[in-house]
């Protein structure tokens, strides 16, 4: 395969969906492991410490360009295929197929990742905009000053019942996307193994849920004083 065709052909976009899928769920990781520091119940000081060492070094610095460029590709390629897919439906099934055919999250895909491109604005609004543009209230931690992204997380969360439901329905959205894409990241890229696409499958169940569970439950806990 040429390199063009990664982004004219089926077989190339749903290979740049798969690459792209597979990287971010490696960010959804480090994500999520980082702001998991919330419940250190330390008033946040092992969170920013995490949040500065990110936020301040060269090598995740470069991986910051590459995510959005990364979320920017699958986002793209995801609606291409998607228009695609729909052009070439000139008319349904005679017999409405439902989940026989496949999940309703499976072919709601499109819409799945648009609600979780509309959460991500306003995420990188709350947070990435005041972190890298706007700056935020300094945090002295040991003699030496962080900016105090805790702080801005319970500005955001607390008291705001609106905020709140829409990061946990924005977590929904992720929980089902990542329950397709998960495992249609691997098949794409080769996997076919039955014993293997089994695991996968188990395996993207559960990281699905445990990701999706975690990050719900960081406004929902601060929006509760859970940490503070």
């Amino acid at each position: 395969m040429k390199w063009s065709e990664l982004f004219t052909s089926s077989v190339g976009k749903k290979w740049v969906m798969g690459l792209t899928g597979i990287f971010l769920i490696l960010f959804l990781i480090v994500h999520v492991g980082l702001n998991a520091c919330i419940w250190a119940q330390d008033g946040g000081v092992m969170f920013n410490k995490a949040a500065h060492f990110m936020g301040s070094n060269a090598v995740p610095r470069i991986l910051e360009i590459g995510l959005f460029a990364g979320f920017l590709a699958h986002m793209f390629q995801g609606w291409t295929l998607e228009w695609q897919n729909r052009s070439k439906r000139k008319k349904g099934y005679a017999i409405p197929m439902g989940n026989k055919g496949s999940k309703w999250y499976s072919r709601s895909m499109g819409i799945l990742g648009t609600l979780l491109f509309l959460f991500l604005v306003m995420h990188i609004n709350h947070f990435w905009v005041p972190s890298r543009i706007t700056g935020l209230e300094p945090m002295i931690i040991e003699g030496k000053e962080y900016h105090n992204l805790y702080g801005e997380m319970l500005k955001v969360f607390q008291g705001n019942l609106l905020v709140v439901s829409l990061y946990v329905l924005g977590c929904i959205s992720l929980f089902w996307h990542l329950l397709h894409g998960f495992q249609s990241a691997f098949r794409t890229l080769g996997v076919t193994n039955p014993r293997y696409l089994s695991l996968i499958e188990a395996t993207g169940a559960g990281f699905s849920l445990i990701v999706s569970a975690a990050f719900a439950l960081m406004p929902i806990s601060m929006y509760l004083g859970w940490v503070n």
